[in-house]
């Protein structure tokens, strides 16, 4: 579920707790947290709803103007139930605390780089982890798209890598663009 970062921060502060969402199936579920980048968001609670069940209040709570203004967005998807979603600010991403530790220790280094050869024996498009790492660290807050460019590949299929390897502590994303994290860089010098 992906959330504006405007709408995020509103959440942080709890002047936002709802979301609505116009699905074929949901795809959050009671209890998930979100990864974000103001932290962890968690789901509170997800109904289904119809669209004349939904009132000021509900819209208000969701960021928008009006009800008007949520309906006009919901009504943008063709298909689908309409789906509220409850939402709370949870903790601090976990990944910010992992992406300073340089110092892992040679256990989980070793989980780390065992992690990253499997990324690499698994994708279709060959070895990757090495390349884009490397791509990341000499063009720091570069768009995906030239990022992608410069690697020949596809732009969503590079911000999907991109993201399992920041899930691995080993990149920071930025509004625009990306850097490597310090665990990212002392795991690129031994790759």
């Amino acid at each position: 579920m992906i959330i504006k970062v405007e709408i995020l921060h509103l959440i942080h502060d709890g002047k936002v707790t709802l979301q609505f969402r116009k699905w074929t199936k949901p795809s959050v579920k009671k209890g998930t947290l979100l990864k974000t980048a103001i932290g962890q968001v968690e789901i509170t609670s997800i109904d289904v709803v119809k669209e004349r069940d939904i009132s000021e209040v509900n819209a208000k709570s969701a960021g928008y103007e009006s009800r008007e203004s949520l309906v006009n967005s919901l009504q943008k998807v063709e298909t689908g139930e309409i789906y509220k979603v409850a939402v709370r600010y949870h903790s601090e991403d976990p990944r910010i605390k992992l992406r300073s530790t340089t110092d892992i220790g040679d256990e989980k280094y070793q989980q780390l780089i065992k992690k990253l050869q499997r990324f690499d024996a698994v994708s279709k498009e060959g070895p990757w982890t090495k390349e884009t790492l490397d791509i990341i660290s000499k063009h720091p807050h570069v768009v995906s798209t030239e990022l992608a460019s410069k690697l020949g590949r596809e732009r969503m299929w590079l911000k999907l890598n991109i993201r399992k390897l920041k899930n691995l502590g080993l990149t920071i994303s930025h509004e625009i663009g990306y850097e490597i994290s310090p665990l990212g860089k002392v795991v690129l010098g031994q790759l």
